[in-house]
C-alpha cells in the first residue's frame, strides 16, 4: 500500500466548509446558524453519495409531505435515484 506525504486531498474537501463557516458568524441568530449549517450539511453529504442536492432535497420534502413518509428510504446511501 503506498500512502501519500501530505493531506492535500482531504483539506480540499473541507475548505469549502471552512470558509461557510466562517459565513456563518453573521447569521442574525443561532437558530438561523445552525439552519445554514444542517442545510450545507445535507448538500455536502447528497455529493459524496453521488446524488444532485436540488433534485435529492425535493425528493425529501416531497416524501415528508407524505401521511407516513418512509425516513429510512431518503437516507443519502439507501436512495433510490
Amino acid at each position: 500500500m503506498r500512502l501519500s506525504i501530505d493531506n492535500n486531498k482531504v483539506e480540499r474537501e473541507v475548505k469549502p466548509f471552512v470558509i461557510s463557516r466562517k459565513n456563518w458568524l453573521f447569521s442574525q441568530t443561532a437558530n438561523g446558524a445552525h439552519a445554514s449549517a444542517t442545510i450545507y450539511s445535507i448538500v455536502e453529504t447528497a455529493k459524496v453519495n453521488g446524488l444532485v442536492p436540488f433534485d435529492y432535497i425535493m425528493a425529501c420534502l416531497n416524501e415528508l409531505c407524505q401521511p407516513a413518509p418512509d425516513i429510512d428510504s431518503l437516507l443519502p446511501w439507501n436512495f433510490k435515484r
